[in-house]
């Protein structure tokens, strides 16, 4: 997204979405609190669009709610439509981690996999502590840059034209060593 307005609109129709998410389940805040191991105030500060929620915090939602980080973000787009022009796949940033993700590809009835576009700022390192869904499938490609990423419990230094392919089943890891940013495509395929 490109202006303050419209991130800020991503907010609000995600949190809506969150809060649609955990009223279908019938949990109050503290059975999702539970569940996901974040605090009640965060997650109502989310679900209000007070808070912008971290790359960390829609993972462990994802995982709860057995869905993909894409799955979640395109639920809160209007139309899924067969061409994504590159002037609007969504970009959503994490502030505190300096991640930038475009979905080049979300998901879409009747297709299983997608294309999503990461960018780490060189030292930027981000942990996730289990899959959105075990078994999810990855292909990670880096077009630029290096980037590291630990997945069941073995390191991976990957440069750029490397890839990763892999089932994840546990908790990942990726981090830009430097001395530039990254950049990769991650193909993501649901089991």
């Amino acid at each position: 997204m490109g202006n303050d307005g419209e991130l800020d609109l991503v907010d609000v129709r995600l949190g809506a979405r969150l809060a649609e998410l955990r009223s279908e389940r019938g949990w109050s805040l503290g059975e999702l609190a539970e569940r996901s191991g974040v605090s009640r105030s965060t997650l109502s500060r989310a679900e209000r669009a007070e808070i912008s929620p971290t790359a960390s915090l829609l993972n462990r939602l994802c995982a709860v709610y057995g869905r993909t980080m894409s799955q979640l973000l395109s639920e809160v787009e209007v139309e899924p439509v067969p061409v994504m022009r590159a002037a609007d796949q969504t970009v959503w940033t994490d502030e505190a981690s300096g991640f930038v993700r475009r979905s080049v590809s979300p998901p879409h009835a009747g297709l299983r996999g997608e294309l999503v576009e990461g960018r780490l700022g060189a030292g930027a390192d981000i942990a996730y502590d289990r899959p959105p869904v075990p078994g999810l499938e990855q292909h990670i490609w880096v077009l630029d840059g290096t980037l590291e990423v630990t997945a069941q419990n073995a390191e991976h230094r990957l440069d750029a034209g490397d890839c990763l392919r892999l089932r994840v089943w546990g908790p990942t890891r990726f981090r830009c060593p430097g001395p530039v940013d990254v950049r990769y495509a991650l193909v993501v395929v649901l089991p």
